[in-house]
């Protein structure tokens, strides 16, 4: 290794080719964040030499090179390892400058810049060997658009890129700069300062040298690479240079594409979907749970002891990234009949459950090629139970990533002609919080006088609703009706009494008759899902009216079945009531346990309050979302944020907070209790977490009037702070 401070004339004078290695991440510099600072800084370094300081350099930051084994009297060749961002934005400047000098007529100046950008033409023995730099082939085409590009450019006529933006963006500058009046001198002093004056930290790697080493330790510093971005360098690195771009090509290049690259929140951190992906097979591939921040030293350790050949493992990834992304993509479709396991991750979807992701994987691995058709529809049946019946009595979410690699991990040495019957006595057979599998009569205990609407999120909600309506129309199943599946993820929700039922649905009630009838009208029994909006006079009208409009325009089988109830065209509380048991019983007939199945006796839950209700609570009906910023409503603290994890807890940079009270301390440094309901807010919103609660409260037909108790802070009396506050 030889470390190095130089100019970019001692990096691009001699001829050479800097490739950026096609595993590399393309350019993605741009104008606020790196080209403006980087003009600003050489302008201000040019006052400098002519103000005061005839020395005076500016340092750029670092590169690391590697060189490549070239045969005698070939170009040389170094790939770029580290630092092509900064390569290729002086590459585009250089080229920049170099244009609006020739288009000046300052041709003794554009002949000092061109060797700095392109090789001689003695040198060149393929297309790449003009340019000293060669980028990523996903820039190659705009690269090479722009840098060859005769002068004046035309810029409306190459084509569209940050690369393209780059090279406009300098040659505009550089035009402002060097103006009419003394062009010739400030062009002197331009080329100068940017040939001779900035200054790069080279480090350059021998052949035989662990690049991928240097890499991983350059960024570690908080990088923003992602998982997908350090296991493709650490994979390409390994595979043979004759066969990179043909493997990249094949294997890879999809992973670089919007799909994979969208952000997936996962807990309380988001990551683009390839890294995800990619944690969630090496879960399957290795039956141990880790969290995301490892999964790369993990699939280091994957490779170097288990799967050695990664040019055999790269095909296999591909195969499994295939066949989750028409899991998902499918799943997406709201239309039409859905295979089993798209249906699965659409329904466990809206339970917020990636856990489950690594077991589909598990599922399409080569070792399950033997496992029938009705066995992994069978395994789903079973999970897709466990999930939903867990989520409707509201069982703990925490630790089931680690309970469902249990099951596989037991599942995986049983016979591959029982599969589902492992799954199912593992399930059965659990009876701890984290993994048991609710019975029949607790589902029972938590709908039957549940405010379902206001205490489940309303995704959920609706995809129970139209499970029951696909039950009714034969979905799936082997004799379906012709009308078809329902519109998945599309439908609203409805109440059949409506909320404001006290508009046009008056009847001679009590105080407290009507107030249960507030808590009824939120009833699983009242609720029903229409496919297309109904027009809200209707919506809020009379019974009659509604009823009517049902009959004539609608086609959802669960309504029609309420409607049957509603003896002598009445709908009350006690044909609700009535529903509501109809309607669990479907519930429990869509997600089936097995036959004498108990599940775990269970405690009924307290009575809700606000001092009860916490963050999860809240995350959990779909009041606040995970990864929701909060920002202190104080001016005083402002710059500070917290984000709400799926557990509920709320996290300052990397560190855990179970109560908002005791992230709002931090802000204090000790100086006393603060109530952190009031502390915060939710950012992008003028709402504290104590109106959030509030809203949620009341949407629970709840009279809570009792003081404001924060976990930390005591009795708070609705004052946001302490005495100092």
């Amino acid at each position: 290794m030889k470390t190095e401070v130089v100019k970019p004339q001692d990096v691009f004078y001699n001829p050479t080719r800097l490739t950026v290695p096609l595993f590399q991440r393309p350019y993605v510099w741009s104008q606020q964040e790196q080209w403006e600072p980087l003009w600003e800084d050489i302008v201000r370094l040019i006052d400098v030499i002519e103000g005061h300081n005839q020395d005076a350099t500016h340092f750029l930051g670092a590169i690391v090179i590697q060189q490549v084994p070239s045969r005698l009297g070939a170009l040389p060749s170094w790939n770029v390892i580290d630092g092509q961002q900064r390569l290729t934005t002086l590459q585009l400047l250089l080229d920049a400058l170099h244009a609006q000098l020739e288009r000046r007529g300052l041709g003794d100046y554009a002949d000092q810049v061109l060797p700095l950008v392109e090789n001689p033409k003695s040198f060149r023995k393929a297309e790449e060997d003009r340019f000293k730099l060669w980028p990523t082939n996903r820039d190659r085409a705009s690269f090479s658009a722009v840098m060859s590009a005769p002068a004046p450019i035309s810029y409306g006529t190459l084509p569209g890129s940050r690369l393209r933006d780059a090279h406009h963006y300098f040659s505009e500058a550089i035009d402002g700069w060097l103006g009419e009046d003394e062009a010739e001198q400030r062009a002197s002093l331009l080329v100068g300062a940017v040939t001779g004056r900035l200054e790069i930290a080279s480090i350059r790697l021998d052949v035989n040298e662990d690049a991928q080493a240097i890499f991983e330790t350059l960024n570690a510093r908080g990088t923003p690479l992602s998982a997908a971005d350090l296991i493709k360098n650490f994979i390409f690195q390994q595979v043979d240079a004759a066969a990179a771009e043909r493997d990249y090509l094949a294997y890879w290049a999809d992973f670089e594409t919007p799909w994979w690259e969208t952000e997936v929140t996962s807990g309380r951190i988001k990551n683009p979907r390839a890294s995800l992906f990619l944690w969630q097979w090496l879960i399957a591939r290795t039956l141990t749970d880790f969290p995301i921040r490892e999964v790369f030293t993990q699939f280091k350790h994957y490779v170097n002891t288990v799967e050695k050949d990664v040019a055999a493992l790269l095909p296999r990834i591909k195969e499994a990234a295939d066949r989750y992304r028409a899991i998902i993509e499918g799943s997406e479709n709201p239309n039409g009949p859905l295979d089993r396991a798209q249906l699965f991750s659409y329904r466990v979807g809206t339970l917020d459950s990636e856990v489950s992701r690594p077991l589909l994987i598990w599922l399409d691995e080569p070792e399950q090629a033997d496992v029938s058709v009705a066995d992994r529809a069978r395994i789903l049946d079973l999970l897709e139970s466990w999930f939903v019946r867990r989520a409707l009595v509201k069982a703990p979410s925490q630790g089931s990533n680690r309970f469902l690699v249990e099951m596989l991990r037991s599942i995986s040495r049983r016979s591959k002609t029982d599969l589902a019957g492992a799954v199912e006595s593992f399930l059965v057979s659990n009876h701890t919080a984290v993994g048991y599998w609710p019975g029949d009569d607790e589902v029972r205990r938590a709908l039957t006088d549940a405010n379902v609407y206001g205490q489940y999120r309303r995704s959920r909600v609706r995809m129970v609703l139209e499970a029951l309506e696909d039950a009714k129309r034969g979905y799936p199943g082997a004799n379906p009706l012709a009308m078809g599946p329902i519109v998945r993820n599309k439908a609203t929700i409805e109440h059949l009494m409506p909320q404001k039922w006290r508009a046009h649905w008056a009847a001679d009630l009590s105080e407290e008759e009507e107030r249960d009838r507030d808590l009824r009208v939120q009833q699983l029994g009242n609720l029903t899902i229409v496919t297309q909006a109904l027009n809200s006079r209707v919506s809020n009208g009379a019974w009659e009216q509604k009823r009517a409009h049902f009959i004539a325009s609608d086609d959802v089988l669960i309504t029609k079945q309420a409607l049957a109830l509603a003896v002598n065209r009445t709908w009350d509380e006690r044909v609700i009531a009535t529903r509501t048991k109809q309607m669990i019983e479907q519930i429990l007939k869509v997600w089936p346990a097995p036959l004498g199945h108990v599940g775990m006796e269970v405690a009924p839950p307290p009575p809700v309050t606000r001092a009860s209700v916490d963050i999860a609570q809240l995350v959990d009906a779909g009041w606040l979302t995970t990864g929701t910023e909060l920002v202190p409503r104080q001016q005083a603290h402002a710059g500070m944020t917290a984000v709400v994890s799926k557990d509920g807890r709320l996290y300052i940079g990397d560190t855990a907070y179970d109560t908002p009270s005791a992230a709002a301390g931090v802000a204090y440094s000790g100086k006393g209790a603060v109530n952190g309901w009031w502390f915060w807010g939710v950012g992008g919103t003028d709402r504290r977490l104590t109106d959030v609660r509030a809203e949620y409260l009341a949407s629970l037909g709840d009279d809570l009037e009792s003081a404001d108790v924060d976990e930390t802070a005591g009795d708070e009396n609705e004052h946001p702070m302490n005495a100092d506050g």
